[in-house]
Formats: structure tokens, sequence, C-alpha cells
């Protein structure tokens, strides 16, 4: 039974997955991507997810996001809640200047021109952009396109964060300062996040609670809580001690995978 149903929940920022299924391609050439995946994500929670490469972790996040429909069971979300996704590659038009980029999507929702101005000009102070409203994503670094990205993402506000591996692609220092930066505008917004990634330090660093996905196809088999107080660390030794835990356990899904 196929279904792609989006259920409303009571709870504005809340994420529930229902035994979520989602198949690629028919018969003899099917691919089993996710099986009945179950998961309640509550309001203002950060979530990590982790896995092995083809696991799923996109796949998943692409079905909340609405960019893919199941093969079977549902997503609830809040009501009226479209969640905002960010990706690994910021994705700015070339064009357009850092503040044009940000109001996209408040020319999409029809907000006036000057309640435009003033919002862009709020979300670039959030990310600590103020003074490069003028450039070009050419003219800035890979951790600034990144901020512009998420200044954009924010820009939807919705109070649901899907983020793709968003610092995948940056150097530890930058990626360290952004991490100081996303958990800052999540507590003072009080954001649900959902956040992909490969690297177990940073998803110790930042989760309220880390997800293991199994090899393809893609099911939940191990959480955990990450009970260490904030401001974080990625190099002390709490967060080394859970990162080690949740590699240990990663190690032996994939060992288990590839026998």
């Amino acid at each position: 039974m196929t279904s792609t149903t989006t259920a409303p929940r009571s709870a504005t920022g809340s994420v529930a997955l229902r035994g979520v299924t989602k198949v690629y391609g028919h018969g003899d050439q099917a691919v089993l991507a996710l099986d009945e995946v179950s998961l309640d994500v509550e309001p203002g929670e950060f979530v990590c997810l982790v896995g092995a490469s083809g696991c799923g972790k996109s796949t998943l996040l692409n079905l909340v996001a609405g960019l893919d429909g199941v093969s079977g069971g549902r997503i609830e979300l809040g009501h009226g809640v479209n969640p905002g996704l960010m990706f690994q590659e910021s994705a700015l038009f070339p064009w357009l200047t850092v503040e044009a980029n940000v109001e996209v999507p408040l020319r999409l929702r029809r907000l006036p021109r000057a309640e435009r101005r003033a919002k862009v000009a709020e979300l670039l102070r959030t990310v600590h952009l103020a003074d490069f409203g003028r450039k070009r994503p050419h003219q800035l670094s890979g951790g600034m396109r990144q901020r512009v990205a998420l200044a954009r993402t924010l820009a939807l506000d919705t109070p649901v964060l899907l983020m793709d591996e968003p610092f995948g692609a940056l150097d530890a220092m930058t990626r360290d300062i952004l991490h100081d930066e996303l958990e800052r505008i999540w507590s003072e917004r009080k954001l649900t996040v959902l956040f992909v990634t490969h690297n177990v330090r940073e998803a110790a660093r930042l989760a309220d609670r880390i997800i293991l996905l199994s090899s393809r196809p893609g099911r939940i088999i191990w959480s955990t809580r990450v009970d260490v107080p904030r401001p974080r660390r990625i190099d002390s030794p709490e967060v080394a001690t859970i990162a080690a835990e949740v590699t240990d356990r990663l190690r032996t899904e994939v060992g288990r995978h590839g026998q």
C-alpha cells in the first residue's frame, strides 16, 4: 500500500515519521532506500542523523521537506509547517547580491517591500553579515556563503530546519565557528533541527539526540541522548567519548553490511 499522507500535529515544531518507506524504481529494478522508519522529533529538539553513505539520510530529509513522496507510511508535521531545507552547497544565485539572495523567499511570500528590506537586514545581522549585503557570492568565503544560505532558509520563517551536511565542505576552523553560530540561532529561535552528517564529532557537538541508520535499506538501529552541557567544544573529552561510541557502532554496522 502506498501513502503520501502528511498529517498535521498539534505541536507546531514537531516532526513525526510513522513507518516511512521509500522505494525507487519498479519490479526487478526496485531499490528499497528506507524501510518502515518511525521517529518523533520534539519541538525545539536538535536531532542528528548518521550512517554510512547511501543509507537514506538525505532521502529522509527530502521526504520530510516534501520534495519527494513516501512509498508507504506517513509524515506528520505541525499545522501549516513547511520545513526549510539547507544543503551542503549554498546554491546562491551568483548574479544576485547577498541581500537579494536572502530576499528571494520573502518575495515568494509576497511581503511588502519595506517589510522585506527590514527582514533582510535583521537576518543578515543574525548571521553576522550585516556589512556584506551588497556583495555577490563570488566575493565571499565558503563559510560566509553558508551563512547567507542559512539566512535565506531562516527567511522562510519556519520552526523546522532540515540540514543536509551544510558544513561538510568547509575547513575545520570555519566549521567550528559555524557550529557556534547555528547553536546560537537554534537556541534563540527555538527551532526544531533535523541534521544529516557523516562527521560523528559534529553530531556529538551539536545534537540533543543522535540517530544511527543502518546501511541500505535505511532503518533506525540505535539512538542516544547527548547529555553534555552546552556550550560544547568539538575537542572536549565528553564530546570525544560520545563520538567514539557512535563510531564503534557505525563501524559494526558497516562491517555487518559488508559481510
